[in-house]
């Protein structure tokens, strides 16, 4: 999972969660639902960290014509597994550092793929499986950090039953914003391509299930060249719940991450 937000939001927890209320713009965000979406919190090709965990997926961005470099945090590669076919147009070039233990990714003009995909073992002896998104012509820096190691204390957020329907959302938006696992929900790290909708690019980047009730974790990025003020409800489908926006003024080529909890099957 790959998102940087304003951490004095949830820390200060009171104004994180909005009640949807509102009716203004509900068509754009339930049609921003069906595509799937967002998240964010770092303009294009800006340094990505991201936190993991073992035997994980790793997703992040690779440079198009420039080199990717990616630097575990407190650990190091010592191996990195991928399939080469021999076939131009097909393989991409890894280069391990063995002083830091870094590794540097070349893609060649010809390759056809939008995206590679490798798998690298650490010192420490953990497995990330990595799939990075190509683009753009600079050069692009991942840190990745694992998530046990980073808060090896952290504990299921338990949603009381007997709470009302705003204090789970809120603990629900708690524990997304933490990467915390939640006492009867299963977390599906499966990003999905940012899609653009309006001057909005839009990507769904986690999801948190329970029978009851969903919590999707979204990156946000203001593709224009003007500032944007984002409201829960573009974001919001009808019958959302809750929406937390970290950061709703938007510079140009700005991002931020969203948290919108809504009743299950939506």
């Amino acid at each position: 999972m790959t998102f940087s937000v304003s951490t004095l939001c949830l820390a200060s927890g009171a104004p994180l969660l909005f009640r949807i209320d509102s009716h203004l713009l509900r068509g754009l965000g339930a049609a921003l639902f069906t595509v799937g979406f967002v998240m964010a919190a770092t303009p294009a090709f800006a340094d990505e960290n991201i936190l993991a965990v073992d035997n994980g997926e790793v997703r992040c961005r690779a440079s198009k014509a420039d080199l990717t470099r990616i630097s575990l945090k407190d650990d190091r590669f010592v191996s990195v597994s991928r399939v080469q076919t021999g076939v131009e147009g097909q393989d991409f070039s890894i280069v391990h550092e063995p002083t830091r233990g870094d590794i540097y990714i070349s893609v060649p003009e010809a390759y056809s793929k939008p995206n590679i995909s490798f798998f690298g073992t650490t010192q420490k002896g953990l497995v990330y499986k990595f799939d990075c998104q190509i683009g753009g012509e600079s050069a692009v820096q991942v840190f990745v950090g694992n998530a046990d190691i980073e808060n090896p204390s952290a504990k299921p957020e338990v949603l009381t039953a007997s709470g009302s329907l705003q204090d789970r959302a809120v603990g629900l938006v708690r524990a997304m914003f933490e990467q915390r696992p939640v006492t009867g929900f299963e977390i599906r790290d499966a990003a999905r391509a940012p899609v653009n909708v309006g001057d909005m690019k839009v990507q769904l980047l986690t999801e948190y299930r329970s029978p009851t009730m969903t919590g999707k974790v979204l990156r946000i990025e203001n593709t224009s060249a003007s500032p944007v003020a984002l409201r829960e409800e573009l974001i919001a489908g009808d019958g959302a719940i809750a929406v937390t926006i970290s950061n709703p003024n938007l510079a140009s080529g700005q991002a931020t991450a969203a948290y919108v909890v809504v009743p299950a099957g939506r």
